[in-house]
């Protein structure tokens, strides 16, 4: 028989980690990191790493062991997760994936592009341009990408110019052969966090102000003194260009928790639609406030199989 996976999706503030560990103590199960701000060790408040309490209860797996400085791609954390994968399944225990990551899951579970390495100076001069001259490059070459992209989407603009200036076929051409995915050989058990938007975004908007509260700024300024690339993903992450707007004297901390708070509600919107319809339909969508009085409701959409 093929070993169990569960997986807990859905976006930023929709009680993922909490089911995760009601879940993880019921089965004996390790909760093994899916999200991309978590796997990072230098904002263990802003990207609401699990606490001391959280590690008490449940043991986690793949949180807080990159530096920020080292960015770590979806391919590279589908080979960490695998790893995990198997060496809980040797040891009879069941994988938790928790995340709000999209392509991480994806990933893992589909497989990844076979494309070859970037040529190095096809790379410097695509992010040495700005992200209108290379939309316009990857126009000729890749119409449908170009077409469909988000026009301010830098990093997929770039990505997509990158791969067919290199190796002279398009992503979507190299996307059409997937590899390394371990979605057939394990029985998937997944569920998709869908809350109403009005009780998700209550919960954003008190989770940044506690963040704050937590030290959330002192985090950021640490993380700044170290004179990081700006582009890095550590840097771009919620709540960081906000508080470093305070941290400069730009904004006053009111101005910068507000901004901090929108952000984090239209990250979530988008995480939102991203998980309503990207994933497959046949996933189960748990689309009540998470409770702990519907815990087990929830629960029970994940003993099953896909």
């Amino acid at each position: 028989m093929k070993p169990p996976v569960a997986l807990i999706a859905g976006p930023t503030a929709s009680g993922k980690s909490a089911l995760a560990i009601a879940l993880a103590e019921r089965t004996g199960g390790v909760i093994v990191n899916a999200d991309s701000a978590q796997i990072y060790r230098d904002l263990p408040i802003l990207s609401a790493a699990p606490s001391p309490e959280d590690l008490g209860r449940a043991e986690h797996r793949l949180y807080g062991i990159r530096d920020g400085a080292n960015p770590c791609s979806a391919a590279e954390w589908a080979q960490l997760a695998k790893s995990e994968i198997v060496g809980l399944h040797e040891e009879g225990r069941l994988p938790i994936l928790v995340g709000g990551t999209g392509l991480y899951q994806r990933t893992l579970l589909n497989g990844i592009a076979p494309v070859p390495p970037i040529r190095p100076e096809i790379r410097a001069e695509v992010r040495a341009a700005s992200v209108a001259e290379n939309l316009a490059a990857l126009m000729p070459l890749d119409p449908v990408a170009a077409t469909s992209l988000n026009p301010g989407d830098t990093t997929r603009i770039a990505r997509a110019l990158e791969v067919v200036r290199s190796t002279g076929r398009t992503l979507a051409q190299w996307q059409k052969k997937l590899e390394g995915g371990i979605g057939k050989d394990i029985v998937l058990q997944p569920l998709v966090l869908l809350p109403p938007r009005a009780w998700l975004n209550e919960r954003c908007d008190r989770r940044f102000d506690a963040m704050v509260d937590d030290g959330a700024t002192e985090e950021v300024r640490a993380l700044l003194v170290r004179g990081l690339d700006p582009q890095l993903p550590v840097m771009r992450a919620i709540g960081v260009p906000e508080l470093s707007a305070f941290i400069h004297g730009g904004v006053t901390m009111g101005q910068a928790i507000e901004a901090g708070q929108q952000a984090t509600r239209r990250y979530a919107k988008r995480q939102y639609t991203w998980f309503a319809h990207q994933h497959p339909s046949a996933w189960p969508r748990f689309e009540e406030p998470l409770e702990h009085d519907n815990f087990e409701r929830a629960l029970a959409l994940l003993s099953g199989p896909e």
